[in-house]
Parts: C-alpha cells; sequence; structure tokens
C-alpha cells in the first residue's frame, strides 16, 4: 500500500511538472489535433483534379464523344486544345498538365469501320503515384467509352466483364486508412519523447539527486515516470479517434473497448523504450535527440505510407520489433473493419512481449544507474 502511494505522489509530481508549464501543455495537445488536420487534408493519395491537354486531329465526332466523357466526371479539366506536338511536350514539362490526350487523324474513320482506334495519352511520371491514379482514371474513361460505343453500333460487347468492391473503404480515400493509422503515430511520438525526457530534465534541474535521498524504490521511479506518459498517450489517442470521428467523419466499426486495449498495450511497449533512453542520457537534448533518431525509423518501417509488402525483405524482418507496426495495425483494423480481440491476436501478443522486454530492461538500467 505504501508502494502505491508513492507511485501515486510521483505520478501526480510528474503530472503538475508537466502540466504547469504553459508551453509544455500545448506542445502535448494542440500538436496532434493540428497534426492530424494536416495529415487528414494533405497527406493524402487521393486525385480530385487531373488538368490534361487535348491534341484532336480527328476533329471528328466519336474524338468529340470521347473528350466529353473526360470532361464530364468532374475530375479531369481541359486547360488546353493543342493544335502541334511540340505544345504537347511544353504543357507537361512546365507541369501545366498532368496528362495530354493525342487522337490521330483517322480516329473516327477507323471506329467507323468496325476496327481498333488508337488514343496516345502522355503522363507527367515525376510523381509516379499520381500519374499512376491519373492514368487509371482515364482508363476507366476510355472503357466505358468502349462499352457504350459497342452497345449503340450493335458490336458485341467485351465477353468478360470486371465489378470491382472495395471493402472497409468503399470510395478508396485516402483519408479513411491515414487517420486511423494517425492514432498510434502521433501517439508515440509525443509519448516516447516525454517519457526520455523525464529523467534527463530531473538531471539537468538537479533534483534527481534529492530524489535518489526519498524512500522510493527505483521500480517505484521508473512507475511514477511511465504511468503519466501513459495517461498523455491515451489522451492523445482519444484526441485524434475524436477528429476522425466527428470531423472527418469516418466511420467506425469496432468495438472501443478492443481498440483501447491494444492502445495500452502500445503505449506500455512505447514507454518501455523511452524509459530505456531516458536511462541512457543525460541531458534533455541527448534524450531529445535519440528520441528523433529512433521516430524517423519506427514511421517509415510501421507501413503507414509505404506497404510493408513492398519493402525489401531485409527491412521487413525490422518491423517485427517495431511496435508502431502494430498499433496501426490494431487502428486501422479495429476502425475500418470491425475485427475483434482474436482476429487481433498476431498484434496484441507482439506488443505485450516489447512492453515487457522494455520496462524489464528499463528497471535493470534504473536499478544499475541508481546503484
Amino acid at each position: 500500500m505504501e508502494s502505491l502511494l508513492r507511485i501515486i505522489a510521483l505520478t501526480r509530481k510528474e503530472l503538475l511538472a508537466v502540466l504547469k508549464d504553459n508551453r509544455a501543455r500545448n506542445a502535448l495537445l494542440l500538436p496532434p489535433i493540428l497534426q492530424c488536420l494536416l495529415f487528414g487534408y494533405a497527406a493524402t493519395y487521393d486525385l480530385n483534379h487531373v488538368p490534361y491537354a487535348v491534341l484532336d486531329r480527328s476533329h471528328s465526332t466519336e474524338s468529340q464523344q470521347l473528350l466529353s466523357r473526360f470532361d464530364g466526371t468532374g475530375l479531369f479539366e481541359r486547360v488546353a486544345s493543342l493544335r502541334t506536338q511540340r505544345e504537347v511536350s511544353d504543357y507537361v514539362d512546365d507541369r501545366r498538365a498532368l496528362l495530354a490526350i493525342e487522337i490521330p487523324d483517322d480516329f473516327g474513320r477507323r471506329l467507323e469501320a468496325g476496327g481498333r482506334a488508337d488514343v496516345q495519352i502522355i503522363a507527367d511520371g515525376r510523381n509516379s503515384n499520381t500519374a499512376g491514379t491519373a492514368l487509371g482514371y482515364a482508363q476507366s474513361v476510355v472503357e466505358g467509352f468502349n462499352v457504350d460505343w459497342r452497345a449503340d453500333h450493335g458490336q458485341p460487347g467485351p465477353p468478360v466483364t470486371v465489378e470491382a468492391r472495395a471493402w472497409y473503404n468503399p470510395n478508396l480515400m485516402t483519408r479513411w486508412s491515414m487517420i486511423p493509422g494517425l492514432i498510434g503515430t502521433l501517439t508515440m511520438i509525443q509519448t516516447l519523447m516525454l517519457t526520455a525526457m523525464s529523467v534527463a530534465r530531473e538531471r539537468e534541474q538537479g533534483t534527481f539527486d534529492q530524489l535518489l535521498v526519498t524512500p522510493f524504490r527505483p521500480a517505484e521511479i521508473m512507475a511514477g515516470k511511465a504511468l503519466p506518459s501513459m495517461l498523455v498517450g491515451i489522451i492523445q489517442a482519444t484526441g485524434v479517434l475524436l477528429v476522425a470521428q466527428l470531423w472527418f467523419r469516418i466511420p467506425f466499426q469496432g468495438s472501443f473497448l478492443t481498440l483501447y486495449a491494444g492502445l495500452v498495450l502500445f503505449v506500455l511497449a512505447a514507454v518501455g523504450v523511452g524509459l530505456v533512453v531516458s536511462a541512457l542520457c543525460y541531458t534533455m537534448q541527448q534524450a531529445m535527440l535519440f528520441s528523433f533518431i529512433l521516430i524517423m525509423p519506427f514511421a517509415l518501417l510501421s507501413g503507414l505510407t509505404t506497404p510493408i509488402s513492398n519493402m525489401p525483405q531485409s527491412l521487413q524482418y525490422f518491423t517485427f520489433v517495431n511496435p508502431l507496426r502494430y498499433a496501426i495495425d490494431i487502428a486501422q483494423r479495429v476502425y475500418l473493419e470491425g475485427a475483434g480481440p482474436g482476429v487481433l491476436m498476431p498484434d496484441l501478443w507482439p506488443l505485450a512481449a516489447m512492453a515487457a522486454v522494455t520496462l524489464t530492461a528499463a528497471s535493470w538500467m534504473f536499478k544499475h544507474r541508481l546503484q
């Protein structure tokens, strides 16, 4: 009982040290909300505006019907009707057009004769993701034109048709996968840095020696440093969750109990990593530097922006010891898929193992450093 009271007292002291400082309080509460909004609007692979230029050598009714389909989608904006091939290069090179569509002069005659008519689409490949998405949109428009042309002119339609359906994100919006993933990402950034700098702050302020002469045992000191960071991490995750639901209106399909159970394990693992860093560093500058060194690989190897399956096999092995990988998978699957604890067990037990290892290592390091 006395040990619990000491831990509560140290936890209260840590929370007061953070929350009484206006700059620290604002840095903990406001950035996650602002970053969530920024990622929700700016960090998106959705393509809602495709400027394109047209070199129509046919000037036929058929070519106008095809181009009207592009103009009627709401995604494509015709920025120029070109006259020469040289203008195509100019518009693409200057990035005034993402796509350039070139229709040959025999386009209408070939279609009327029941033959094959080619259309050249040139894309600005300097951004491969954007170019691939734009070409996919253009291909869909052309396929729709083909189907209607065959139906109107009595030509046999395609023998096989494909009907695509996207589960859990029917509109394939990047925001739907990005924002739930940020629940873990933004929480880890703040939690890791806050925990890593907790003991370093004590050393710089000269209060760490005073802490050593108190009745606190090393395990109690570690627990008192960990609990405030865990509370802050859960509060930040809740803030991102509220933004996802109330601002972006992303429907939540799963159980809040399952989501928070996974978040608690994740925060425990993140706090364990932060405590190890905190035990190694003597100054806040060192703690901040080590935190940034860890945060970048954690983020890049998490699968938030790049699928893990697309990474080299050698790098995929490192993702197994990355707690953020499992946190993002839990958040996305619970939020969008409605997955339960049984389905999430491959993500939950590695987090529990990492929390046990890092917290044990941090406790051992604290004990030997204090001695």
